[in-house]
């Protein structure tokens, strides 16, 4: 028999619990029908549900048809629950979506479509209602195929001559053996359909069980059961307590079998009991196969997503709570009383969020909407006679950076030692935050670097705007620095919470809000105030589509705006406006000025999220704020060192792609790049927080005072100076020395050294030539004097950009020091030092006209004087030749 689970989703009020409750009676699994407006449907298990006839919590239920199977799991469809419903779809095998017929597809509707497809669940669809006046089977396909996918084909008429057709045209190698054969295999539908290529529709009325059997049948025929390994792995989707407090882990077993009082590995905790659910009743078993859908009790810390075995972390939700409410707690009853058994509450809805904020003493949950509330407040009641209030609300906000930076933590009290280094960058919209690492274990421990993406993770970081939480943004350690003696886990702890409050204290921050697509349907006469309030709104709006006197507007809004909207529509349309709202996502906020101020967020004194670190002198600790850090850090910077091409998508592309033209970059140029990465956003002193980005893509200037100097206006060195040459740059970018190097590198090199020693001789300068040696084996860095200037091999695993960087990091800001190279890279990094730059070409140009110089001082020294021998010799050996030859000429005879 095939095992199947299969959950039903479906738009409020469509009719998701009664065609359940058709299929369980249809199956024979009950023996009358249940009504959802009787209170008495047999999935309706909690006493607030058939109150209030909506779904709340999801539900399973067991039922066979011919050969299969099914495990069925209602699922909540007001969207205030759709977290509940999102965390079911991990789990599911088929879904059935319920539409009414009456109301066709609505927005929620097309939300769900979208998560099926992101979680690439197989559908069967359900059209609901057709026995109520007015519905068009017809007319329904048609909306179907254009709202929802082309290939949703009506199966209820398998019979038809184009039934078999609709489904060929899904796939181009079923259209080629259709042509051919003139059918199509089951076999063949069964994988188009598991593969999501097409779509069954079912017409008709789970009230009066009209089309169920058709619909059962299909699902019997075409829906394959999945393969499971022999390895043990399990997703657990849902916890909840039953009547007698007891803590119940729903999960699914995706492979081997789980048995009654074995050890889970993953926890260390045991199980012991397996229930398998029907309704509010239950069967306890000793073993859950692979396919089984059951819940265990002695889990205490499992979690909803948690995978087990073999299965991966949980992927993450894409519905979230958009709104923040207060709690408002019964007079003289303390929190700490109250606070436990909200967190009970938490465990089994985790998008329920209970945050308890110290500095005000008060509890907030983040909830989806205002129905959500009542049902809360219904359920703490209920299960722990307190009767909270909630007071009107805010909007959940987040924050992200729109630029790269690198954060920078340490923390150094007496007897501890650590320092973090942290690369961080704005990432796509909606995807959260993620962590990794390139930080090499020769320079840091893996365990140490796996204990600091653990504390990256274990944390809601706060933004700098309004002390909302990060989000879309790419964490990547790059270097970090242990003390074999003093270190201890909790110092990573600090460096890290640090080095990322420090990144976000210079970054371009961004404040993001939730967004609601929106589709708005009224009379068609007062579309232009329906517009004009979208505006209003900050919204934007589609060409509003007209249906007869009705008109249609789709778009999206920030959930602000759109919160109590509809009962202002409800007034102006006379009750015949109604407006569908879903969640959207986070995006840029219309009015950051005016929440921040409302806020009145200080970074500066948040002491629970400090920015700044702590250093150690003389045995005791000191503490620098985020602004000076990276004058004290003992790592060196490394958003920049030769790996700016590697992280970098978009200016370091450009530069890369330019790295074999022999020119420098222009002045403006690098000055843009630096003041997106090197000084990114570094406030001035008077400069408050309030003002910084407002928007993704702000682009902040440099600091007043930074260096001006470059190739561009590159001016002779004095003997005070440095000159640091990249070697091999220089050889291969000079034709005269490519071309030796091409016959003799030792040759290329020597020659380089004499025309150097000759430009040394002229211009005084201390001048330093670099070669890389970093791929000869176990090679030390080798420094030695080549007449009057240095020459310089380096290290294995070091480069001559490497070398070169470090002397501007440790020198830049002590002498005047200048790099010649033409690598562009190197020219940001060590401008960023504060170092002026000059290309290979321009070097070539400098010696060339140094050597011209002198021999035209040379030559105008000398103009209009008779130069002989004599005259170069020394004044001493001058004289004495003279003397010499006065008394070797012999007389003249006349």
């Amino acid at each position: 028999m095939k095992k199947l689970t299969i959950g039903i989703l479906a738009h409020v009020d469509a009719g998701k619990t009664t065609l359940s409750e058709a299929m369980l009676y249809t199956a024979g699994n009950i023996r009358r029908l249940g009504r959802v407006d009787k209170k008495d449907a047999f999935l309706d298990t909690y006493a607030l549900e058939r109150e209030r006839g909506i779904t709340i919590f999801s539900k399973q239920a067991v039922l066979s048809y011919g050969e299969v199977r099914i495990t069925l799991l209602d699922t909540p469809g007001h969207v205030d629950f759709s977290a509940e419903m999102e965390r079911t779809l991990q789990v599911l095998d088929y879904a059935v979506l319920v539409i009414s017929g009456a109301d066709g597809v609505q927005g929620h509707t097309r939300t769900l479509w979208r998560l099926l497809s992101r979680y690439g669940i197989p559908v069967f669809l359900f059209i609901n209602k057709m026995d109520q006046p007015g519905t068009d089977r017809q007319a329904l396909i048609a909306e179907l195929q254009k709202k929802l996918d082309g290939n949703c084909v009506d199966f209820g008429k398998s019979g038809a001559a184009n039934f078999l057709e609709n489904i060929a045209v899904a796939e181009e190698e079923a259209l080629e053996n259709f042509l051919e054969s003139g059918d199509i295999p089951v076999e063949d539908i069964r994988r188009l359909i598991r593969q999501r290529k097409v779509f069954p529709c079912f017409f008709g009325s789970a009230l009066k069980v009209e089309g169920i059997d058709c619909f059962l049948e299909s699902i019997s025929r075409y829906a394959c059961r999945p393969a499971y390994p022999k390895q043990f792995g399990a997703r657990v989707f849902k916890i909840a307590r039953d009547e007698q407090g007891s803590r119940l882990t729903y999960m699914k077993i995706t492979g081997g079998s789980l048995l009654v009082k074995s050890v889970l590995q993953d926890s260390g905790e045991k199980i012991n009991q397996i229930r398998i659910y029907s309704g509010g009743k239950y069967q306890t078993v000793n073993e859950a196969e692979a396919g089984v859908v059951c819940a265990v009790t002695g889990l205490n810390l499992s979690q909803p997503g948690e995978g087990f075995g073999f299965e991966c972390a949980a992927v993450l939700p894409v519905l979230e709570p958009v709104l923040t409410y207060r709690i408002v707690l019964p007079e003289g009853m303390e929190v700490s009383a109250a606070l436990p058994k909200l967190r009970q509450l938490e465990e089994e809805e985790p998008q329920l969020h209970i945050v308890w904020q110290e500095s005000l003493r008060e509890i907030h949950a983040q909830i989806m909407g205002e129905v959500q509330t009542e049902i809360l407040q219904s359920l703490v009641q209920e299960r722990f006679g307190i009767d909270i209030l909630f007071d009107e609300g805010s909007i959940v906000y987040k924050e992200t950076i729109a630029d790269r930076v690198e954060g920078v933590g340490h923390f150094e009290p007496l007897r501890h030692y650590a320092e973090v280094h942290l690369l961080m960058e704005p990432a796509e919209q909606g995807s959260g935050l993620h962590f990794g690492t390139v930080c090499s274990e020769d320079t840091l421990e893996g365990s140490w670097q796996r204990l600091i993406l653990t504390h990256l993770s274990e944390k809601e970081h706060k933004g700098v705007l309004t002390g909302s939480v990060i989000t879309d943004m790419k964490l990547t350690l790059t270097a970090g620095r242990a003390h074999k003696k003093h270190t201890e886990g909790g110092d990573f702890r600090q460096a890290t919470y640090r080095a990322v409050r420090q990144g976000l204290m210079q970054a371009a921050a961004v404040l993001l809000e939730p967004y609601y697509d929106f589709c708005l349907e009224l009379p068609a006469d007062m579309i232009g105030r329906a517009l004009t309030d979208i505006e209003r709104m900050s919204g934007k709006a589609e060409a509003p589509d007209l249906e007869g006197e009705t008109a249609v507007l789709t778009g999206y809004a920030p959930v602000a705006s759109l919160r109590g909207y509809h009962k202002e529509l409800l007034a102006y349309t006379k009750g015949l406006g109604r407006l569908t709202c879903t969640l959207r996502g986070y995006e840029p906020c219309h009015n950051t000025l005016e929440v921040i101020t409302l806020r009145g967020y200080d970074p500066d004194r948040d002491t629970d999220n400090p920015s700044g670190s702590v250093f150690c002198s003389h045995g005791a600790g000191f503490a620098v704020d985020w602004e000076h850090v990276k004058q004290h850090m003992h790592l060196e910077p490394t958003l920049l060192q030769n790996r700016l091409g590697e992280f970098d998508t978009g200016p370091a592309g450009h530069l890369c792609s330019a790295m074999h033209r022999d020119e420098a970059l222009g002045t403006e140029e690098i000055d843009a790049i630096l003041e997106r990465t090197f000084y990114a956003n570094r406030r001035k002193d008077n400069t408050p927080r309030s003002n910084y980005t407002l928007s993704r893509g702000t682009v902040f200037t440099p600091p007043n005072g930074s260096r001006e100097t470059t190739a561009a206006s590159f001016h002779p060195v004095t003997a005070a100076d440095y000159l640091l040459v990249d070697g091999y740059n220089i050889v291969f970018a000079w034709e005269e020395l490519k071309e030796l190097a091409a016959v003799s590198i030792d040759g290329a090199r020597g020659k380089l050294q004499d025309i150097l020693c000759n430009y040394q001789a002229i211009n005084r300068c201390h001048l330093i030539l670099v070669f890389d040696a970093y791929r000869v084996q176990n090679h030390l860095e080798e420094i030695f004097a080549y007449h009057n200037i240095q020459v310089v091999f380096t290290a294995q695993a070091q480069t001559a950009d490497r070398y070169i960087e470090r002397f501007a990091y440790e020198n830049g800001r002590k002498y005047r020091v200048t790099v010649a190279t033409s690598d562009y890279l190197e020219q940001i990094i060590t401008r960023g030092q504060g170092c002026s730059l000059m290309s290979a070409r321009e070097l070539r140009e400098e010696i060339d006209r140094a050597g011209h110089n002198l021999y035209q001082a040379y030559t105008t020294s000398l103009s209009g004087q008779r130069t002989t021998f004599l005259d170069a010799l020394p004044e001493r050996s001058a004289r004495q030749l003279s003397a010499y030859r006065e008394d070797s000429v012999p007389p003249t005879h006349t």
